[in-house]
């Protein structure tokens, strides 16, 4: 047996034992994970300084200090989110009870991504946990010395045998990946997105889908550019522009472009200095494939900001672009660096004409004071997610879902939405053994009576307030009597 069968055996006969159900044991659990970010802060920011080049600072801003608010969000609403939901009722259920009960999905695959490792991986852990779930945690190869720590201290802070760390790369995913799951959370590219698919199609096992693309940017020509460009800015070059939902390109009319390079230009100067290379808030590309990938785009681009290179310490200049076509390369995939392609467009309806040619973006960033503008903007495309004035931000609002659509992903997560999208949500009617004439309708042999009658219960709606519900309730009760009496005939 495989050290990733094994993983998963241990993991499905620890759930079986059912210890991870109570909820005592996942606020247990959660409180560990929790200390874990208090206690292991050093550990945690010294391996992502060394895979990313991140400060320890800019390790705790933007991978554990949402960690540890989702974490505290989940033991305050873990029993309200647990219990079980109360629905509607209609005329033909209003002596029963109906409710929705959330129950643990069984054993969960999380697979993790190497831009953000803490944070993309942990989060869906937590609604795991949250869930009653077990969860194999499989950490990005490609950040090596972060995989390594959460291999190390995971298993000391959480009960090792329902969430253990499984480490390697390609081939240790693959025999995951032909193990049974319950449900299978991957956060990445589009790519391996459809080979986790189409792995998890052999058993019928669902996925939660995380992927990215090309996040389009408008900046209106009636705004404050100056203050849309320094949120532009820092929205871009945060992580390198290593961020599923950075701004992949500006959208903007051609009398504006010369402007936006100017105040884009100086918002770099502001966060990194005159030398990026040497400002410790400046990270690092993961490593020499990416780089190549990256600059390879700029062949047929013109650099107006930027472009300076060091391949032999992954580093990358905040650079813009001007003046960019459609079919140049850095517009052929999602860049996933710190590029910033500006095209030029004629109008709104233009920009919204190119958005929708392309694969639906994760985000859709649009800065403007006309509320018109975003309105439009939102009743006319599709994303993930859309912001007006900011970027990045709803990432870090746990009352939103976070989710792609179509090319961008499936499925959400974040607060509730973690904990219902890695849970069955079961309907339960709960009826009792009276009231049989009722019933007669549904019984053969079928006649029009007993239609008309069923048309009558199904298809009328009230509402039903605490009075109208004992009214129904007496009404239905002299219904039966009448049914039981007459029985339809």
């Amino acid at each position: 047996m495989s050290r990733e069968q094994l993983a998963v055996a241990r993991a499905r006969k620890a759930f079986e034992t059912g210890r991870s159900k109570p909820l005592e044991h996942r606020i247990r659990q959660l409180k560990n994970l929790q200390r874990l970010f208090t206690e292991k802060q050093k550990e945690i920011a010294d391996a992502i300084k060394k895979d990313l080049n991140k400060s320890e600072v800019g390790a705790q801003l933007y991978e554990t200090l949402g960690l540890e608010g989702e974490i505290s969000l989940a033991i305050n609403k873990l029993k309200q989110w647990a219990a079980p939901r109360p629905v509607e009722k209609s005329l033909l259920t209003l002596s029963d009870t109906v409710y929705i009960k959330p129950e643990p999905l069984g054993v969960v695959l999380i697979i993790g991504a190497w831009n953000y490792p803490w944070a993309v991986t942990i989060q869906p852990l937590i609604g795991a946990i949250a869930a009653g779930n077990a969860a194999v945690i499989k950490p990005s190869e490609v950040c090596v010395h972060t995989a390594k720590v959460m291999e190390d201290l995971l298993p000391v802070y959480i009960d090792k045998e329902l969430y253990p760390v499984v480490t390697g790369g390609v081939p240790e995913t693959q025999e995951l990946l032909r193990q049974r799951f319950d449900h299978i959370f991957y956060t990445g590219n589009s790519m391996v997105g459809k080979l986790i698919m189409d792995a998890a199609a052999k058993n019928l096992t669902p996925v939660t889908l995380e992927l990215g693309g090309k996040s389009p940017c408008y900046i209106d020509k009636n705004c404050d550019i100056s203050v849309a460009c320094r949120r532009v800015t820092w929205g871009k070059y945060t992580n390198c522009g290593q961020t599923c939902i950075a701004p992949d390109y500006i959208l903007c009319e051609p009398s504006i472009q010369d402007q936006v390079i100017r105040e884009i230009k100086k918002s770099i100067k502001e966060f990194y200095t005159d030398n990026p290379k040497t400002c410790p808030d400046y990270g690092r590309i993961i490593n020499q494939r990416h780089f190549k990938r990256i600059m390879a785009m700029l062949d047929d681009s013109t650099v107006a900001v930027g472009g300076d290179n060091d391949e032999s310490d992954c580093y990358i200049a905040p650079t813009v672009l001007r003046d960019v076509k459609p079919e140049s390369k850095v517009m052929q995939e999602e860049i996933f660096g710190p590029l910033l392609p500006i095209l030029p467009i004629s109008s709104l309806d233009e920009a919204i004409k190119f958005i929708n040619k392309r694969e639906k973006p994760l985000a859709l960033y649009v800065f403007t004071s006309d509320d018109k503008v975003i309105q439009k903007m939102r009743d006319e495309t599709s994303s993930g997610g859309l912001v007006a004035n900011d970027c990045l931000v709803h990432y870090s609002v746990s009352s939103l879902p976070f989710g792609g659509v179509g090319n961008s992903g499936m499925g959400c997560y974040h607060g509730k939405f973690s904990f219902d999208q890695l849970s069955h949500l079961r309907s339960c009617l709960i009826k009792q053994l009276k009231m049989e004439g009722v019933n007669s309708m549904r019984y053969p042999p079928h006649t029009p009576k007993k239609l008309g009658w069923a048309r009558f219960f199904i298809l009328n709606t009230v509402d039903l307030g605490w009075i109208g519900r004992m009214a129904a309730l007496a009404v239905l009760a002299a219904v039966a009597a009448v049914v039981l009496q007459n029985y339809f005939y």
